[in-house]
Parts: C-alpha cells; structure tokens; sequence
C-alpha cells in the first residue's frame, strides 16, 4: 500500500520535468495512438535530438471516440520503454519523447484545426487511423465542422492551405499514412480527390495536389504492446514520476517509405542509424515481410505447437524446431527473393532476435488463427516460387503444410486443440479427418481451390511430399518425424 501512496503524490510528467524545448510544428498527424508514438513520433524524437530535424508535432484526434486531454494534461510529453534484443543482447531501456507539441480536437474546436492549414512551416502529415479509417463517406461536406472521415477532415484541410498561399508550389505536403492497408498513399490520394470533385473544389486545386503533394506509400513494422497496465507500478517507481501515457514497443523498427528521393533530402534517417528505407518500389520489402516474418510464423506454428511447444521464443530455443525455422527461412524463403543478399540476411536475423525477445512471451495459438488463409498468402508463393527458381521442392516448408493438416485434426497429446477459423475450413477437415485415410485426407486439402486459389495436386511431387510428411507425423510422431527431416532423410 505505501508503494502506491508513494506513486499516487508523484508530479504528473510535464515540461518542467524534464529539459526539453518547443520545436517548430512541422508535422501534423492524425491519431495519438500507441502505434504512432511507439513508432513514428519515436523517429521523430531520434532526428530531432541527433540531427537538429527541428520538427515539432501538432496531434489531431481523428475521431469522435477518445480523447486529447490526457495528452495535453502532459504537455505532449510520454515515456517510450523499448525491450529486446540489441545487438545481440537483452536491452530495456526508457526515455522521454518531446516531440508532440500539443493535441487539437477538431470536435470541439475545428478552426483551431482549419488553423494549421496557414502554417507556413507545415510540412508533413503522418496518420494511423485503423484499417477502416482510410475510407471514403459520401456524407461528408466541405461545410461539415468537422468532417467525419479522415480523408474528408485532410482533403479540407489541403483545400484551405491551397487558398491562404493561394496555390504557392512550395506549400504542398509529404503525406506519409502509416494504416496497415496496400497502398495506403495511393488509396488516400484518390479519395482526396474523390472529394475535390464532389465539393467542386475546381481544376487548379486537383492539380496543386497532384503536381505539389506527395502521397506515399508505406509499410511499418514495430511490435507497440501500448500501455503497461500489469506492470505500471514498478515502472512509474522507476521513472521517478506518473506517465499516464506510457508506451511499450520492441526494439526492432522499419519504415519502408515510397516516394521521390526528394524525400530522402528532407527526413535525416540515415544520420540517425534508423532503419527508414526510401523507395521508388516498396513491394520487394512487402513481399520480404510478409514472406520472412510472416511466413516464418505460419510456417512454425504448426510444427512447433504439435511438437509440445507453446510460445514462440521456446521454439526459436528449442534444438530441433529452432533449426528447422532456420533452415526454412535461410535455406528455402530468402531464395525465393529479390533483394540484395546482405540485406535478406539482416532482415532474416532481426526476425529470428524478434522471435527471440525475452520480453514479449508471443503465444502460437494467438498466431494460429485462420492458419489456411495466412498459408495461402504467407508461405504457398514462397513454395511456388521455389519450385520454380529450383526445380525441386522445399522440403521443410512441405513438412509444415504436412504439420498444419495434422493441426486441422484438433489433438496434440490426446489433448483438443482449440482451433480457430471459420467454420468451413473447421467442418471440411472435421469431415476429412473423420474419413482417417491420410492420402484422401490430402488430396481433398490440397485439391482445394477454395483454401489455395488453385488445385494443389497438379504441382509435380507436392501432394505425395505432404502425403509422405503427414504419414510420418501420425505414424512416427512429431519428434522423430521432425528429427528425421532435419538429417535429411524423409523423401
């Protein structure tokens, strides 16, 4: 109880604090999130300090649910406590971000937002919305105080700044939209311009958008569990003061940003040592995230959680599942793609140190939902794709479709596992299983089409490799099956 009386007469962060000072607000973003603040305000912070970046942000809360005052109450002001693997050893580590100048509500007051369209020092625009929040509602008005959508709330915005410096081409902004969507840039622009044309906005504002505002394309990568609510007490001991805004992330950060490299002149990653890449083609690093990281996931979870397994540091620890995830990734994923080969590597040994963080215990039943349709994105291209390149098929990666029929049966050690996905793909393997005979079982799963977008069986060698696999799983057991595919001798 005194810990707590202690904590409770702690000052509140504030600017008097630590010893910080006003930047000049040059980055409005939409959402005060955990996300942006573990992740892009984080950078921010990072040029700031390091590379005199002198970019203030100016928060935008984006929707109607929330609120901004917790923000304001202290000052813009959070504490960012990073955990994992750095180096190749364990790191936490704790620091003030100051970066966020201060939160506009434009629910409660829309002109304090329609104000920072005069902004002459404005910049950039960054936002996280959700998935659903880059989206077009044909009930918005240019009259609306404010707009419900973000884009309706941007595109006013934009309208304003193309009026008060009357279409001057240096007022333009760099919009940097960080929602998990494909091709969330482009998707923004063109509801932008949806609404220049519902709202008669006229032909000179479209082009001052198309020919002086960039929208790029983005893909983000940094595990932000938010707010510590099990372990607040002794992290608020520690700090010395309440942070009713703490933030928890990993280590690991990436920034893929698609866009002139003009761009690349304007934000300072480079000095700072962040991994931010610029791009003119993002898909290679979309296609490596999803394939790597992704698809290493879906590829363990299978094996690792049939083979006694729960959570995914002990299968990155454990001898034999943890060097058949590194021989998939390194041996049959990362030939599959098209970037250098020193960066496929590195990228490769950050994800297996991600999988290996102390201090985030990730689950592999949380992984495990609807594992039929990450397959099919995650790891059949990547399977497809060697075939092609090599002529032969990736043994490892077969073994874990093998693994994922004998998952779909529901039992590890006469235990019920308690699957997750829809009910189709339940009651299609319920009714496979029920049948027991493991050839007919595979050939209905991978004949397919509506798990796989195609007919598995008509791919040389595949369905009698899974076939083989899935015997040897059911006959022999998880641990000798997986133990004899690592010295190579299942054909």
């Amino acid at each position: 109880m005194s810990s707590i009386n202690n904590i409770s007469k702690m000052n509140l962060l504030n600017r008097s604090i630590p010893s910080t000072k006003p930047y000049t607000e040059r980055v409005l973003q939409f959402g005060s999130g955990n996300f942006l603040r573990g992740f892009a305000n984080w950078m921010i912070n990072e040029m700031n300090h390091k590379a005199n970046f002198d970019s203030g942000v100016v928060v935008v809360k984006p929707t109607k649910q929330g609120s901004i005052e917790p923000l304001n109450n202290q000052e813009g002001l959070y504490t960012l406590c990073l955990y994992g693997l750095k180096n190749g050893r364990a790191i936490s580590e704790h620091e003030i971000i100051d970066c966020i100048q201060r939160g506009i509500n434009p629910y409660q007051d829309y002109n304090a937002y329609l104000l920072l369209a005069e902004n002459p020092d404005l910049r950039f625009v960054i936002s996280n919305t959700t998935e659903a929040g880059i989206a077009y509602n044909a009930n918005d008005k240019l009259d609306d105080a404010p707009q419900e959508s973000f884009p309706g709330k941007l595109t006013a915005l934009l309208y304003k700044r193309f009026q008060a410096f009357n279409g001057a081409p240096d007022k333009g902004l760099i919009i940097i939209p960080c929602e998990l969507i494909d091709r969330n840039g482009d998707n923004l622009k063109k509801i932008v311009l949806q609404y220049a044309c519902d709202w008669n906005l006229g032909l000179d504002f479209v082009d001052w958008i198309e020919t002086n505002s960039i929208f790029c394309n983005t893909l983000v990568d940094r595990i932000v569990p938010g707010y510590p609510k099990d372990n607040i007490e002794n992290i608020t001991t520690e700090l010395g003061y309440k942070d009713n805004l703490v933030v928890e992330g990993e280590q690991f950060h990436l920034w893929v940003i698609e866009g002139p490299e003009s761009i690349k002149e304007e934000i300072p990653a480079e000095t700072c040592g962040l991994n931010i890449i610029f791009t003119d083609n993002m898909e290679p690093y979309r296609t490596q995230k999803v394939r790597v990281l992704n698809g290493a996931h879906t590829a363990l979870v299978p094996v690792a959680y049939l083979y006694g397994i729960d959570k995914v540091r002990e299968s990155i620890e454990d001898h034999v599942v943890g060097k058949f995830l590194k021989e998939a990734i390194f041996e049959e994923i990362c030939p599959t793609l098209d970037l250098p080969k020193a960066e496929l590597i590195q990228f490769a040994n950050d994800v297996l140190d991600r999988f290996l963080n102390p201090y985030l215990e990730h689950e592999l039943m949380s992984i495990s939902l609807n594992s039929i349709s990450k397959f099919k994105t995650r790891v059949l291209p990547t399977i497809l794709e060697y075939i092609k390149r090599n002529g032969e098929l990736p043994n490892r990666l077969l073994f874990s479709l093998s693994a994922l029929i004998a998952f779909y049966k529901g039992e590890r050690n006469n235990e019920i596992i308690l699957l997750k996905d829809t009910q189709s793909v339940l009651d299609f393997f319920k009714l496979q299983w029920d049948k027991g005979h493991i050839p007919t079982i595979v050939k209905a799963t991978l004949g397919n089409v509506e798990f796989w977008g195609m007919d598995l069986t008509k791919v040389d060698g595949l369905q009698k490799a899974v076939t083989t696999g899935l015997e040897h799983i059911i006959n022999d057991g998880i641990h000798k099956s997986l133990e004899s595919l690592i010295r190579n001798s299942i054909k």
